[in-house]
């Protein structure tokens, strides 16, 4: 008998990243897309405004008593808060103000992101140019930063929107990089070496942990060979991945996790403007769901309960036509699998 879910009252959600540059358009497209039940709304993001609205930047911005400035090979750290950290915090603040005047009364689940401390530390570069992942003492000050900001970030989210329950969701894309000594130096040359995974584990519980004892947390990454059985030891109530990229080897894990109380957000709906076919059959875009489920032994009658159906990776490559439709057809893709689990 599986343990039920934290996230199991979410159908299907999207992974962060919108199309365009207007934080209201984001947030009734976000909030009107999982409306009545259908899904869980997010504090949607908007790189296309450039440094700042990235996935990196953004983060930056939350951090406490550090700072980021952008820099022709990317963001590296500062002594001060500049005009790049400045932008970041206001495009949030911006966002933030967007999404609580469509959640006037909203009461449910409701994500916000960030990234997490691993893909943060390979993103972000020391003075040197070197990336803060090659200096562990940096990576401890930049998960007790990047805890510290997120803790307040939550805060805030609360106070805007008492009535929400709001859910942490970390992104760590380069995670599984960063612990099989693949992400490359500055030079391009060589890379760094691979982390102690209990190095990865802790700084991942730790930040996760600031969601507090009955906060909800989940993980997205839309990489290959995602470190499932880390997550869930780290705490994450959820996992978010590019369902696509799911190996047979990975199979045992999964029904793991499911029978763990795991919930899986499935990447079943293409990210960018694909062509119509693809989103024209709901029960079509899950099929491989199913066929996963069955082969696993598990009961269909389960699905609902332990699955979530979002886009493939974030939107903001998508025409925001496309973005609407996708997160639509990821609502209706859910439905069709609670009603047809079999």
């Amino acid at each position: 008998m599986s343990e039920k879910s934290k996230l199991s009252g979410c159908p299907a959600t999207g992974i962060g990243s919108m199309p365009g540059g207007d934080a209201r358009e984001a947030a009734k497209t976000v909030t009107g897309s999982f409306a009545d039940g259908q899904g869980m709304p997010y504090l949607a993001e908007l790189p296309a405004r450039g440094p700042g609205a990235d996935m990196i930047g953004r983060t930056i911005g939350m951090l406490v008593e550090m700072y980021g400035h952008v820099e022709p090979s990317g963001w590296r750290i500062s002594d001060r808060p500049g005009r790049d950290t400045r932008r970041a915090r206001s495009w949030l603040g911006e966002d933030l103000d967007a999404l609580e005047e469509f959640t006037q009364g909203y009461e449910g689940l409701l994500k916000v992101q960030a990234v997490g401390p691993w893909t943060l530390a390979a993103g972000l570069e020391l003075r040197g140019g070197e990336a803060m992942l090659g200096d562990p003492g940096a990576c401890r000050d930049l998960a007790g930063s990047l805890a510290e900001g997120i803790r307040s970030h939550l805060a805030e989210v609360r106070r805007r929107m008492p009535g929400a329950e709001v859910v942490l969701q970390l992104d760590e894309p380069s995670l599984t990089a960063v612990l099989l000594g693949r992400v490359r130096s500055a030079s391009g040359y060589r890379t760094y070496r691979a982390v102690d995974r209990q190095v990865v584990e802790s700084a991942l519980r730790d930040v996760l942990a600031v969601a507090g004892e009955d906060g909800t947390t989940m993980v997205h990454s839309c990489a290959p060979e995602v470190p499932f059985a880390l997550l869930r030891r780290a705490g994450a109530d959820g996992i978010s991945f590019d369902f696509s990229l799911l190996t047979e080897r990975e199979e045992e894990v999964i029904g793991e996790a499911v029978e763990g109380g795991t919930q899986l957000f499935l990447g079943v709906v293409p990210s960018t403007d694909a062509a119509t076919t693809a989103l024209s059959d709901p029960g079509g875009s899950v099929m491989g769901v199913r066929t996963l489920w069955s082969r696993l032994g598990l009961n269909p009658g389960t699905l609902a309960e332990s699955v979530a159906i979002t886009p493939s990776c974030g939107l903001a490559g998508a025409s925001p036509a496309y973005a609407r439709t996708a997160l639509a057809h990821s609502a209706r893709a859910a439905r069709s699998l609670a009603d047809n689990p079999e």
